[in-house]
């Protein structure tokens, strides 16, 4: 079983943010939670597993608004070489004062690609989603 570092406040706050998918129709992953949506669009795009992954605030430090937008630049570029399909997205909890997180839901990204795509832009979690349409959180610390 992986020990995680991270603070089981700082987890419970990801398993509460609302991942949200800007496609042509919007929807919002939860983890833990099947989605209709996700799973037609995997359909529709034959494109399955996928993971949800933001360049924003590495290891959930505060940057600046411009090396954030930078990060998220790069991450989109990167995907685009690279062909993968993915489509914008902002994370968000509920409640809490943490800003909303621009994001990719990259389409047809398996787990060891998620995993370390996710070490290299230093964050702690990754949202995965297999061919089941659940997404769950991936700790990475």
């Amino acid at each position: 079983m992986f020990q995680t570092t991270l603070d089981a406040a700082l987890i419970e706050a990801y398993r509460e943010t609302e991942y949200r998918v800007a496609s042509d129709q919007p929807f919002t992953l939860r983890i833990g939670e099947v989605s209709a949506e996700l799973q037609a669009l995997q359909s529709r795009r034959r494109a399955e597993p996928c993971a949800y992954i933001t360049a924003f605030n590495p290891f959930s430090r505060v940057v600046s608004p411009s090396e954030n937008a930078e990060r998220h630049a790069q991450l989109g570029a990167e995907l685009t070489k690279r062909g993968l399909i993915h489509i914008e997205g902002v994370g968000q909890h509920p409640s809490n004062n943490w800003p909303g997180e621009p994001s990719y839901l990259i389409l047809g990204l398996d787990l060891e690609a998620a995993r370390t795509l996710g070490n290299r832009l230093e964050q702690n979690a990754i949202v995965w989603v297999g061919a089941d349409a659940v997404p769950e959180l991936v700790l990475l610390k």
